[in-house]
């Protein structure tokens, strides 16, 4: 059986919220039952959404709130594969709304853009709409739920007569097609893993830890993990997966900081490279004996930590020379020029002579300094506070005199300014230089909820 699921949200963000839902249950050969409803998604459904769907805030403004059809969408898909067109959208703000209410929402899902990419191909776009015209499929109320959930149906059913009813393929129960696995190895522990934020843990069959790995999803990454035969490692660990273990964090710094720590506590054997470190070449800096700061691209070694590290030379050296470039800073003293007089740029007037100590050294190490302030963290002394395990609790990631000092979670019932409070919930994690790299890079890439200074 099948719930053939459409939503309609308030955007795609992490904020956005579900404005509509329709549930259309199909035997295989006909629809025996749906249900629609609007949603009131407790916060403003922008213009555009509106113009796209033609649901309003005031058409929702009455409707029930999630958690009052909580029940009804439980009852109606328990048992049963949700299919929807783009099922990671759907399914993701279904499990989110679920998270917020406490409950774990897992069902197994059909996405129909995949099915028909692989069953259909060659076509132009597999958009809803043009799928549907393709196939001559009519959508009545086009970006409503009911609409599009009813054009899904028919969609399902066109393809089920091209794969001959075969649910196992559509189902994507890839556990049962994974082939030999270990004898050890229970697949239900496949089968039960959370498709949420986490570590991974691979032991053999002596019960040694032979690979840890992070993903945002954990049951979906380790599948990606057996269905590997790329090379001949990934088979060899593969093949030796006697048994699994997770940690869910809930967020992807705290999966990344907590990944690095195992990987170098335990030196897992299918981490080689990552053992020693994922960023091998980094920028350093130094004081010559007269006095000028340089700069200097080198392997990464000991407990030094360099300003930034990159995953090859090559990466390293393009910087180095960005910096140079950018801040006008001298070739010999950045490494790039190795004379025993002046660097090449001083001959052409680019140079303003630190080399051979015709610049004045104060004036030159400031532009240093400012080059590297790209690479620390703005503040000395603050704590990261980001999305937890659940929507009642915050990761915590503190931060000391630039040095990292480990994380904690705490439940928002608690003042999350409280600096006392925020302390008492960290455990301790060394410090150094992947972990450093880590946050600087997450803190460029990504909007965390809020930065306490201390």
């Amino acid at each position: 059986m099948y719930a053939i699921i459409d939503i309609e949200t308030t955007g795609g963000r992490k904020v956005d919220k579900i404005t509509e839902i329709a549930i259309v249950i199909h035997d295989g050969e006909k629809i025996v039952d749906q249900y629609n409803t609007l949603i009131n998604p407790e916060i403003n459904i922008p213009y555009f959404i509106t113009n796209l769907t033609g649901i309003t805030n005031d058409m929702v403004a009455d409707a029930p709130y999630f958690y009052e059809v909580a029940k009804k969408i439980v009852e109606m898909t328990s048992d049963k594969i949700i299919v929807a067109h783009n099922a990671s959208f759907d399914y993701h703000f279904l499990k989110n709304e679920f998270k917020s209410l406490g409950f774990d929402f897992k069902r197994k899902t059909i996405c129909t853009v995949k099915l028909a990419r692989k069953l259909v191909p060659a076509l132009d776009s597999y958009s809803l709409g043009e799928l549907c015209n393709e196939l001559g499929i009519e959508i009545v109320n086009r970006h409503r739920a009911t609409g599009d959930a009813l054009a899904t149906a028919k969609l399902l059913e066109y393809l089920l007569t091209i794969n001959g009813n075969e649910i196992d393929l559509f189902a994507g129960l890839r556990i049962n097609s994974l082939g030999n696995l270990h004898p050890k190895l229970d697949r239900k522990k496949i089968e039960n893993l959370p498709e949420d934020t986490g570590v991974y843990y691979f032991y053999d069959e002596r019960n040694e830890l032979i690979y840890v790995g992070k993903s945002t999803n954990i049951y979906g990454r380790v599948l990606s993990h057996f269905s590997n035969f790329r090379s001949k490692k990934s088979v060899n660990m593969r093949d030796a997966i006697a048994d699994i273990d997770y940690l869910v964090t809930g967020n992807e710094l705290i999966a990344l900081l907590h990944e690095s720590h195992e990987i170098k506590k335990n030196t897992p054997l299918f981490n080689r490279s990552q053992r020693r470190t994922s960023y091998p070449y980094g920028i350093f800096s130094y004081t010559n004996a007269k006095g000028y700061l340089c700069l200097k691209m080198d392997k990464v070694s000991g407990e030094e930590i360099p300003h930034t590290a990159f995953h090859s030379q090559d990466s390293a050296k393009s910087c180095l020379m960005g910096l140079s470039e950018q801040y006008d800073l001298c070739q010999k003293l950045c490494g790039l020029y190795d004379a025993t007089g002046a660097c090449f740029h001083y001959s052409i007037n680019v140079c303003q002579g630190a080399c051979i100590g015709e610049e004045d050294k104060e004036t030159y190490n400031e532009r240093v300094r400012k080059a590297l302030l790209q690479y620390e963290f703005q503040d000395r002394n603050f704590f990261i506070i980001d999305s937890g395990r659940r929507h009642d609790e915050r990761c915590v990631v503190k931060i000391e005199n630039g040095k990292y000092m480990g994380y904690g979670y705490m439940d928002i019932s608690n003042s999350i300014n409280n600096i006392e409070d925020l302390n008492a919930c960290i455990n301790k994690y060394p410090d150094n230089r992947d972990v450093q790299q880590i946050i600087r890079s997450y803190l460029r890439r990504n909007k965390v909820e809020k930065i306490i200074r201390y």
